[in-house]
């Protein structure tokens, strides 16, 4: 079940969600420390995250899936935002530089049309990073917070989805260490927790950042002589077609001739 728009702002408007996006958005800003030039793409949920990445890049946008909803982005500025379904992006083939994807993969119908579209707006040699909920972790469980809807991923299962759609994975980053509580005490220490967590509790992360690199796959070309080869038969059939026969070529010409202008006997009835 994918999360509503309402409830996505609602979430990333409360102190839990701002904390949320500061730890989220640390990790993803270590996968990709600098962009300069690049052109990037926000897909399902990412404009909490995408302001991170605007700095440097040529252009950033984001498209939303119908199901979802959609709200503009950024606020007081023209919106960059559209609305479009997973399987049907409106962007002309390798047109963009990096696809940021939150809460997109583990809520999409399906999953490979998705990744398809993915793979085609990218340029060669793009990469797109992945965050999802961990199946591990506790955030997954709780239905207080979007990560709590969808599917949930291990990193060997990401890893596999990626693999199977022409993609490489690349470098992990975990983050959300913190029980998903809405306690003060908790949000409080939740930098704590953090610390801890990516030190001692990896495999336990409330999130998992993936990495994936685009790759291109060329079929062989046939060799130069296998293109040029024709059909064994085809000249024969040819010679059969416009050559006169053997007998043909042993009667003499005068007798020919003779043939033609002999006269028809009576046969006198």
């Amino acid at each position: 079940m994918r999360p509503d728009i309402i409830d996505l702002q609602a979430f990333y408007g409360s102190r839990q969600g701002q904390l949320v996006r500061r730890l989220v958005g640390r990790q993803i800003r270590l996968l990709w420390p600098e962009l300069p030039g690049a052109r990037v793409l926000g897909l399902g949920y990412a404009v909490p995250f995408l302001g991170l990445l605007a700095e440097g890049s040529e252009r950033v946008c984001a498209i939303m899936p119908p199901a979802q909803g959609v709200a503009p982005w950024p606020p007081h500025q023209p919106s960059r935002v559209a609305l479009a379904l997973e399987g049907e992006l409106p962007l002309p083939d390798r047109s963009i530089d990096r696809v940021l994807m939150v809460h997109a993969l583990e809520s999409a119908e399906q999953i490979r049309p998705l990744l398809r579209e993915v793979w085609r707006v990218l340029a060669d040699g793009g990469e797109a990073m992945v965050v999802v909920p961990n199946r591990r972790g506790l955030w997954c469980l709780s239905d207080a917070t979007p990560f709590g809807h969808g599917q949930p991923f291990s990193v060997a299962q990401l890893k596999e989805v990626l693999r199977s759609m022409l993609f490489a994975p690349g470098r992990t980053a975990t983050a959300l260490y913190v029980p998903p509580s809405r306690s003060r005490l908790l949000l409080r220490t939740a930098v704590a927790w953090e610390r801890v967590g990516l030190r001692w509790a990896q495999p336990f992360a409330g999130l998992l950042a993936m990495t994936a690199a685009k790759q291109i796959y060329a079929l062989p070309s046939a060799p130069a002589k296998a293109r040029r080869r024709k059909p064994a038969y085809a000249p024969a059939l040819a010679a059969e077609r416009v050559s006169p026969s053997r007998d043909q070529l042993s009667v003499p010409a005068a007798t020919a001739g003779a043939a033609r202008t002999a006269p028809a006997r009576s046969t006198g009835c």
